[in-house]
């Protein structure tokens, strides 16, 4: 097993060349998939690592309820331990868990809180508000999600505006962002090191939905104005939200984006370009992080077992 144990804990490290280069370079829908697989897979090989340093580091601890086999001299030489890190192991091991748990939980409650407000409104896919305060988010609801605005923002925009506001919500529900932005942020509580890669894919699903609203209405300029007058007038929602959970990207860049040129649609960049070379990089380092884990685990597995009493 080795040091390689350490390396999911440091080599998500790999990962923030890419978090920026993807947000400029690649289609928006390519990187968010491309880094919210990369940390997720990366954080569940760190949590791994956790696991296994804080079993093998506290075999020898007084009151540990592990089998006595597994403090033996033998085991103890086939399996690199360091008591310290085991120990620390620990808290740190309990605090990933119960930060993984409160994001889970928030999420459930922030989501139930809301269907339960629209409750009494007909069940139709837009559900327009009675309220001042101009927002607009999209709330899924399993196989049939609600685009949530209130009529104080639909003063505030043109007809063509309207309709590239609706087209954005109703691609975060259709391309399921929520899922991409719980997975990053739940990576993020396992491994701090993954957070450039929680604000990555914050940005990139909205930069996603924009150019989907684009397509949708024809002009990539409507849907600009679209998203810098309802920044203009927009507060925030009064309560917690599913995209409230994440940071959003900055609209100033979502604005100049959709000015531009539309993004080219590729699945893989060439390495000989920058973000080509970040991306291997990255992928790279995700794969070691996976075999390293599942090395280090599976040897420990057969080490133990064997020291194991039947």
């Amino acid at each position: 097993m080795g040091l390689f144990v350490f390396l999911p804990l440091v080599l998500p490290l790999t990962a923030w060349p890419i978090a920026r280069l993807a947000e400029q370079h690649l289609h928006p829908r390519t990187a968010t998939r491309l880094l919210t697989g990369v940390a997720g897979v990366m954080a569940m090989c760190s949590t791994v690592c956790l696991g296994l340093v804080m079993v093998v580091g506290t075999a020898q601890l007084p009151g540990n309820p592990l089998p006595d086999g597994w403090s033996d001299p033998e085991v103890r030489e086939a399996v690199p331990y360091d008591e310290v890190v085991g120990k620390a192991a620990i808290p740190a091991l309990c605090a990933v868990v119960v930060a993984c748990g409160r994001t889970l939980w928030r999420h459930g409650r922030v989501r139930r809180r809301a269907h339960r407000a629209l409750a009494g409104l007909p069940g139709t896919q837009v559900a327009v508000l009675p309220d001042e305060v101009p927002y607009a988010y999209a709330l899924p609801g399993g196989r049939r999600g609600r685009v949530v605005v209130t009529t104080a923002l639909l003063d505030c925009l043109e007809p063509a505006e309207r309709r590239a506001l609706f087209a954005h919500e109703r691609a975060h529900l259709a391309a399921r962002h929520h899922r991409f932005l719980l997975a990053v942020q739940l990576a993020a509580r396992a491994n701090p090191f993954l957070r450039p890669l929680r604000t990555a894919v914050s940005y990139t699903t909205e930069r996603w939905a924009d150019e989907e609203a684009a397509q949708a209405v024809g002009s990539r300029r409507t849907v600009a104005c679209a998203i810098g007058r309802a920044a203009l007038v927009s507060r925030g929602t009064p309560v917690a939200t599913l995209a409230g959970l994440a940071a959003p990207g900055p609209v100033p860049r979502r604005v100049a984006a959709l000015l531009g040129p539309a993004p080219l649609m590729r699945s893989w960049p060439s390495v000989f370009t920058s973000v080509g070379l970040a991306a291997w990089g990255a992928a790279a380092g995700t794969a070691v992080s996976a075999m390293s884990s599942a090395n280090s685990a599976v040897t420990m597995f057969f080490i133990l077992y064997a020291a194991t009493p039947l």
